[in-house]
C-alpha cells in the first residue's frame, strides 16, 4: 500500500479525528502513514509497514503526534484599520449594541476598509493571516461585510483571493454584504437588500469569487425577512448558505436558516431547543465563537449541553475582526472554548479538524487523517492532543504540510 508514497511517516501517533474510529480523536498509535503528490495514501500500523523500493523520503516522528491541518471556519480576515478607540469604550461602560447606534461599530472599520486600496488591503490583512498559519491553519474562511456597496465588498473579495493565491493555505470566500446597514441606506434597508440580491451576489459569481454568503440577522443588522430573500439570492446562483445567528438576541435565525440547509450558523449564544432541533435536523454545523464572547465580556453562555443533546457538530473558529475578536490565534480560541464554553479537548480539537471542514463544505477532502484525503498535515512535539487546547503560546508545531508540500517550522 505504500509502494508509490513519495513520503512516509513513521513511529506516528495519529489523531485522525475520523468519528468511525471509536476511543477519543480517532487516535492510532504507533503508525506509519503515506502520501503521495496532494493525497494521504496509505495508514498501517508500524507492525505491518515494509518500507517500499525506490526513491522515498522516510521521517521518523518518534511517537509524536500527527494531526489535520487546522481550519478556520469563520473570519473577518480582510479590513482596513483598528478600533482600539471602541476597546477603551468598552472598558468604560459602553455597550457593542451602544457604540453601533453611534456609528461605530461595524461602520467605524467599513470608512477605513472603503478608503483602502486592493494593495493597502492586502498589505495590511497578510501579517493576520500569517500569524494563523503559524499556528497551524492550513484552510481559512475569509468573509466580506466591511465595504457595503458594490466595488468594495468585490474589492475584499479580491483581496481574499490574492492572499489565496500568495500563501501556502486554502482559503474559502463568503460574501458578507448583509453584515450592516450602509449609511447611505440607513432609511432603507430593503432597498440595500435589493442590491445586495440583484447586483452583488450575481457580480461575485460572474467573477468566481465566491463560495458562500451569510447574513448578520440582529435587531442591529437584518431582519430574517430581508436575510431569507439574500438566502433565496444565493440558492439560485448555486453559493452555499452560512449565518450570524442569536449573537445578541434571538430572533429565529437559526431556524430560518436550516430551512435552506445553510451549511453552519454562529455565535449562537441565544439559540434555543427549537433552534437546536432544527440546525440538527438539516445537518447543519453550530460554529462556536468564544474569542467574541471573551471580548464582549458577554455571559450568555450558548447552549452547549443542547447541542450535544442533538448530536449538532461543534464547530471552534477565531472569528478574527477588529471590533469583537481581534484574535489572531486559533490555539487561544480553542483554549476558549474549553475554559469559556467547557468544551471537551476533543470536541475542541474536532471544532478546528474534521467539523470545520464541514462547516465549510470541504469534509470530503480535508478536516481527518484519511486515505483518499487532502495531505494537509501537522506534526506536533505534544504527549497527549489534549495539549493543544490546554495551553497556547506555546511552539510545539513541528512540521507542516499543506497540499502534500512540507515545511519544518519547529
Amino acid at each position: 500500500m505504500f509502494k508509490t508514497a513519495t513520503v512516509i511517516w513513521i513511529n506516528v501517533n495519529l489523531a485522525t479525528m475520523d468519528q468511525t474510529i471509536d476511543g477519543g480523536y480517532g487516535a492510532l498509535r504507533n503508525q506509519a502513514i503515506g502520501i503521495c503528490d496532494d493525497r494521504i495514501i496509505a495508514i498501517a500500523p508500524m507492525q505491518d509497514f515494509v518500507a517500499p523500493l525506490g526513491e522515498v523520503t522516510i521521517i521518523d516522528a518518534k511517537d509524536r503526534w500527527l494531526t489535520p491541518g487546522f481550519i478556520d471556519a469563520h473570519t473577518h480576515l480582510v479590513y482596513a484599520g483598528h478600533r482600539a478607540d471602541e476597546f477603551e469604550q468598552r472598558l468604560q461602560g459602553v455597550s457593542y449594541t451602544q457604540i453601533a447606534k453611534l456609528g461605530g461599530g461595524i461602520l467605524s472599520t467599513v470608512k477605513a476598509t472603503r478608503r483602502a486600496t486592493l494593495e493597502e488591503l492586502v498589505t495590511q490583512s497578510q501579517p493576520r493571516l500569517s500569524a494563523l498559519m503559524a499556528e497551524g491553519v492550513t484552510c481559512v474562511e475569509i468573509k466580506s461585510g466591511y465595504g457595503l456597496n458594490i466595488d468594495d465588498e468585490l474589492k475584499m473579495l479580491r483581496a481574499a483571493k490574492i492572499l489565496d493565491a500568495n500563501n501556502p493555505v486554502r482559503v474559502t470566500t463568503t460574501l458578507l454584504a448583509a453584515h450592516s446597514v450602509p449609511p447611505e441606506y440607513k432609511n432603507n434597508p430593503d432597498q440595500y437588500i435589493d442590491l445586495v440580491c440583484e447586483q452583488l451576489i450575481p457580480l461575485a459569481v460572474d467573477e468566481s469569487l465566491v463560495d458562500a454568503v451569510d447574513v448578520f440577522c440582529e435587531q442591529i443588522a437584518f431582519s430574517p425577512a430581508q436575510c431569507e430573500r439574500v438566502f433565496e439570492a444565493a440558492q439560485k446562483h448555486g453559493l452555499a448558505i452560512k449565518g450570524h445567528m442569536e449573537q445578541l438576541s434571538n430572533q429565529q435565525g437559526s431556524q430560518l436558516a436550516a430551512r435552506y440547509h445553510a451549511l453552519s450558523v454562529d455565535h449562537l449564544e441565544w439559540l434555543d431547543e427549537a433552534g437546536v432541533q432544527a440546525i440538527s435536523s438539516s445537518n447543519t454545523v453550530a460554529t462556536l465563537l468564544p474569542s467574541a464572547f471573551y471580548f464582549l465580556r458577554e455571559t450568555k453562555l450558548p447552549p452547549i449541553e443542547l447541542l450535544r443533546r442533538y448530536q449538532v457538530p461543534i464547530a471552534v473558529a477565531t472569528d478574527l475582526n477588529p471590533g469583537s475578536a481581534p484574535l489572531a490565534s486559533i490555539r487561544l480560541a480553542m483554549h476558549m472554548a474549553c475554559t469559556l464554553f467547557r468544551l471537551t479537548p476533543h470536541e475542541s480539537l474536532a471544532g478546528v479538524t474534521c467539523h470545520a471542514a464541514k462547516a465549510l463544505g470541504l469534509s470530503a477532502s480535508i478536516g481527518q487523517l484519511k486515505v483518499g484525503m487532502k495531505a494537509d498535515m501537522l506534526l506536533w512535539n505534544i504527549e497527549s492532543p489534549a495539549q493543544l487546547s490546554y495551553q497556547f503560546g506555546m511552539h510545539e508545531l513541528l512540521q507542516k504540510v499543506f497540499d502534500g508540500r512540507i515545511s519544518d517550522v519547529g
